[in-house]
């Protein structure tokens, strides 16, 4: 068991040092007070945000892509005309496109077939090679 400070962590955006297959088993986080009113007003603004622009109440694994640097996966997905696509029960979200969905009879297959045509896709329409952010159980690194 080890024991790591922030900095030997090296946190950025969805990155850390974290060895691949780390479990973290405790973490203490600092925080800085605040009137609970301003924070309760800034998390229902958060939730608001998120429930307009993402599928927040369907079945999905979350965000799909990592961003690849300085660009949104997303809008590399929309551009190479993936909105929307579907393969068997899997299909890419209309209102964010960087989220799969499982329409109520997705096989993995479907999911995993539907995210390598993204990629091959958006890929071939702009040269980004996008890469899973979603950790997937059973496929080789």
């Amino acid at each position: 068991m080890l024991r790591l400070t922030a900095h030997d962590l090296s946190l950025s955006y969805r990155r850390s040092n974290l060895p691949p297959g780390a479990v973290v088993i405790r973490a203490r986080l600092l925080t800085h007070a605040g009137e609970i009113k301003t924070i309760a007003a800034r998390m229902a603004d958060i939730k608001t945000s998120r429930e307009l622009t993402q599928p927040t109440r369907a079945r999905t694994g979350g965000s799909t892509f990592a961003n690849p640097p300085d660009m949104k996966a997303w809008e590399l997905i929309d551009a190479a005309g993936c909105r929307g696509l579907q393969r068997g029960g899997a299909q890419v979200s209309q209102l964010h496109c960087n989220f799969l969905l499982n329409n109520g009879d997705a096989t993995a297959a479907d999911l995993e077939g539907l995210g390598e045509d993204v990629r091959r896709r958006v890929a071939e329409s702009s040269g980004v090679s996008l890469h899973w952010e979603i950790k997937r159980i059973g496929i080789p690194a």
